[in-house]
């Protein structure tokens, strides 16, 4: 075929190298703040768990995928310290369980996506209501922590961790 296009190997080559590059960049950035995420969570939790009476439960803070019941425990309702682990206990049986229905039953299992979101989000809420003592402002944080991809709700967190809470 005369004056036809007709594409090199090495240019196509060469293009597939920069797109590789450039995945592996993007999935290294992507690593990079999930993990200062990570660190940034864990610092929170564990500093409001010794600040505020669960000093004995703080270092589960820094355990992958068990650290949600450090969230659990700073926002769980209770007369005293054995009611407020066990209302902390159900909604950490309630995640965990959900996130096995993801893993083990993929195709039905994303159901438990938004489920799992709303937990995370309602108990935010929680947390920050406890740090600000006022339930508009811990709406608005909320909505913030929302907005700006969880960085409002770590930079409060990291102004907050040291103060025992108002609520």
């Amino acid at each position: 075929m005369k004056g036809g296009f007709q594409m090199s190997y090495d240019a196509t080559e060469y293009n597939d190298a920069i797109l590789d590059l450039f995945l592996a960049l993007f999935l290294l950035i992507l690593l990079v703040f999930a993990l200062a995420g990570y660190i940034f969570n864990a610092l929170i939790y564990y500093k409001a768990s010794e600040k505020n009476g669960f000093s004995d439960m703080a270092y589960i803070a820094w355990i992958p995928i068990i650290n949600i019941y450090s969230l659990f425990l700073l926002t769980a309702k209770g007369d005293d310290d054995k009611a407020v682990r066990a209302a902390a206990l159900k909604p950490t049986l309630i995640f965990t369980g959900l996130l096995l229905f993801l893993f083990l039953i993929p195709l039905i299992g994303f159901i438990s996506l938004p489920i799992m979101f709303g937990l995370w989000i309602y108990y935010s809420y929680r947390l920050l209501y406890r740090w600000s003592g006022d339930t508009g402002k811990a709406v608005l944080y909320t909505v913030l922590s929302l907005i700006t991809g969880g960085i409002f709700h770590a930079i409060y967190g990291l102004m907050h961790m040291n103060q025992p809470f108002k609520a």
